[in-house]
């Protein structure tokens, strides 16, 4: 293909509730979408940078500036474009992951759709569907918290994730575990809020039979996470210490995680996704998917990960209207606890003119 121009759209999504984790409160998204437009087809990419640099170092602001300085501008000096060589088009620009990935994902996506071939296929999808879980946030109070994990139960999600800070950990898992019963798959979310001094506190989780601990220290510190792992009985996972397959096998040859949550915006894509896919499966280690809150488009891509063979655990991967009232394509909807699979090419969706209009703040085009 020959990339033709490249739009840039803002759009801001309410959140039907706020969403806290250890680094912050959310109550809406702002999203940067990319619509790649080339000689034989168009796709969507969606960028899951937040507006503040507090998940990680990237936010909105930067990633449209380095797309619109740097990365759009290396593509369009290419003859000819598939999605195997944005990687290597993007390489002399260090990190900007975020950024990276969503305009892999737009390319990857006006490719697959020129040649009429849907994502999961592509990736190597195995299922037609995938389990469910949901991540439930901070909550002022147990019983708010008990409320908001029984109705995500009642609608069918088949694990809960807890987000977990100093403070609101033990008690809200004991809680939980009382109420709901130890056969409900519980696991945890610390978002690099601990540090390998708390071990002993963490430790206190044990008996609660999580999946498992994810992220506990800070991103960095694989040898914390390592000393940890030997320190506690519940599995740790790692999130935002994975960032690429050779960052994956590093991390599984220090002992530093039995499992790995696989985010595709945070590792430059869903092609680097799926070979850190490839290495977690060749070492015996279990991967899920993780979420950012996307819009219908992410959560497509999200869902033809997930049917990999290697995601053997639920993920993020919920129904639309877990976080948004009103998405931007047509909704997913949970069914039996699963979300189905996107058999179309490309995603296999694409944004509804009239929803996507409604909640778009600006866009920028940048003719190549």
């Amino acid at each position: 293909m020959k990339l033709t121009g490249v739009e840039l759209r803002r759009i801001r999504m309410p959140l039907v509730s706020p969403f806290r984790t250890s680094f912050g409160t959310q109550t809406a998204r702002d999203v940067l979408l990319l619509r790649a437009v080339t000689d034989e087809a168009e796709g969507w990419g969606e960028c899951v940078a937040m507006s503040d640099p507090l998940y990680s170092s990237e936010y909105v602001d930067a990633a449209a500036d380095v797309l619109t300085r740097f990365l759009v501008p290396a593509l369009a000096a290419r003859p000819r474009l598939d999605a195997n060589a944005v990687a290597p088009a993007l390489e002399p620009f260090r990190g900007h992951l975020m950024a990276k990935a969503a305009l892999e994902m737009a390319v990857l996506d006006a490719e697959l759709r020129a040649e009429g071939r849907p994502l999961a296929r592509e990736l190597g999808a195995t299922r037609d569907r995938v389990p469910c879980g949901v991540s439930v946030g901070i909550m002022d109070s147990i019983g708010e918290l008990l409320d908001a994990v029984g109705g995500y139960l009642d609608a069918g999600y088949v694990r809960i994730k807890l987000k977990i800070e100093p403070g609101w950990d033990v008690e809200p898992v004991r809680a939980v575990r009382e109420r709901f019963g130890d056969d409900v798959l519980l696991q945890v979310d610390a978002n690099t809020a601990y540090r390998i001094g708390d071990a002993r506190h963490l430790a206190r989780l044990d008996p609660f039979d999580l999946l498992l601990i994810e992220q506990p220290l800070d991103e960095e510190d694989l040898l914390g996470h390592a000393e940890l792992a030997r320190m506690i009985s519940t599995p740790v996972c790692l999130d935002e210490s994975i960032t690429s397959a050779r960052s994956a096998a590093a991390a599984i040859a220090l002992g530093a995680c039995k499992i790995v949550n696989i985010k595709p915006g945070r590792v430059g894509g869903y092609l680097e996704a799926r070979r850190i896919h490839d290495v977690c499966v060749a070492n015996g280690v279990p991967v899920w998917c993780g979420g950012m809150l996307e819009t219908g488009l992410g959560r497509a891509a999200n869902v033809a990960l997930a049917a990999l063979p290697g995601f053997t655990l639920p993920g993020d991967t919920s129904a639309s209207d877990r976080f948004y009232r009103r998405d931007i394509t047509t909704p997913f909807v949970l069914d039996g606890g699963h979300l189905a699979v996107p058999t179309g090419p490309g995603l296999g969706v694409e944004p509804l003119a009239d929803e996507l209009e409604a909640v778009t703040t600006s866009t920028e085009w940048l003719p190549l």
